[in-house]
């Protein structure tokens, strides 16, 4: 961790105040005391409600809050209440419409902090969120938290109406259409109606005749990724998809299937 450097109001560093872990000093022992809690990574304010653990005390104190369901900070233009006073600072920019933060590569705009600093790392390439199984990294921890589940198989998103569950909100969203019916995607060249934007955008490749997605190796187009994929293995020779009876390999899953039916007895078409 870079640690920045405090001074004394006559600018000369007070060394009575020096860090063991990085040599800097502080002009008081508070913000030394603060500065190694972070740099240590030590956590002694632990909640006793959920045991979750924080390096400063102040940091406790306004985790414990929700807890309690108390919520001091009211909007005034829309009465919605926020735990944290920086909450309600950030909503309110809804009502203003103020964006003050602006990115030096674009000169887009955002309202709050962290999302432009989200943002920049579409320009740095910047992904600091690494998983610890397959190190694979990401440029938003929620991304991280997603892809994770795929290696612990976490769904925490069940479907009220089925069994079903989802490891994004996303994904049940779009699920619970199935139940409602709901097809809030219409095409502008037909008016066929799709449940999912995903779907819509697939759809309109049919009209325009887009094939976003280029084979490495003979340089043939297809308009869906999972076209792409497949079509590879031609390539390659890799089959996905084995026969848990004998073992016969498929390249597609649909080639899968019909195969499997032979061993069931029923009709492959």
């Amino acid at each position: 961790m870079t640690c920045i450097q405090e001074q004394t109001e006559f600018g000369e560093t007070n060394n009575s105040n020096k860090s063991n872990e990085c040599e800097n000093s502080f002009s008081h022992q508070s913000h030394l005391t603060k500065h190694e809690k972070t740099s240590t990574g030590r956590k002694p304010y632990q909640c006793s409600e959920c045991c979750k653990s924080f390096s400063q005390k102040s940091s406790l104190t306004e985790h414990e809050i929700t807890h309690t369901g108390y919520k001091p900070y009211q909007c005034s233009e829309c009465q919605i209440s926020f735990y944290h006073k920086s909450s309600l600072t950030e909503h309110q920019s809804i009502h203003t419409g103020l964006k003050p933060y602006k990115c030096s590569e674009c000169h887009k705009s955002f309202r709050l902090k962290k999302t432009l600093t989200r943002h920049e790392r579409t320009h740095t390439g910047d992904k600091p969120y690494q998983c610890s199984e397959c190190w694979k990294s990401f440029s938003q921890e929620s991304i991280l938290t997603v892809h994770e589940r795929t290696h612990t198989g976490h769904k925490p998103y069940q479907c009220s109406e089925c069994p079903k569950s989802f490891s994004q909100k996303s994904a049940l969203t779009i699920h619970q259409r199935i139940h409602t019916g709901l097809k809030p995607y219409q095409c502008s060249e037909c008016c066929k109606s799709f449940s999912s934007k995903y779907a819509l955008t697939l759809h309109e490749r049919t009209h325009t005749g887009q094939k976003p997605y280029q084979c490495s190796e003979c340089w043939k187009w297809f308009s869906q990724k999972s076209s792409l994929t497949v079509h590879e293995r031609t390539h390659t020779g890799h089959n996905l998809h084995q026969c848990s009876e004998c073992q016969k390999s498929f390249r597609m899953k649909r080639n899968l299937t019909r195969h499997e039916r032979t061993h069931t007895g029923e009709r492959p078409y």
